[in-house]
């Protein structure tokens, strides 16, 4: 299958976005001081709402970073020309 350069742009740059977001939300909870993400405030006790919202991150990474792959290879394929079978 060949992407076209404005599909592979799109999945490039929301593969990047996925990985930048994700990331921010990850310091963002780790730094939580409301007590949702630790009991206490303290980082030895971590609560539900931490572990499901850093599964939820881990994948939106993992899955951020498949389709920028999948972006970034469509590029590639669409610098280097027209297959030949």
């Amino acid at each position: 299958m060949k992407l076209s350069r404005r599909t592979s742009w799109f999945l490039t740059a929301f593969g990047v976005w996925s990985i930048m977001i994700w990331t921010t939300f990850v310091k963002n909870l780790w730094k939580d001081s409301g007590g949702q993400a630790f009991v206490n405030g303290d980082h030895s006790q971590p609560t539900a709402f931490f572990w499901i919202h850093l599964l939820l991150a881990i994948t939106s990474f993992v899955l951020g970073i498949a389709v920028g792959t999948v972006g970034l290879r469509g590029l590639r394929a669409a610098r280097r020309g027209p297959a030949t079978d």
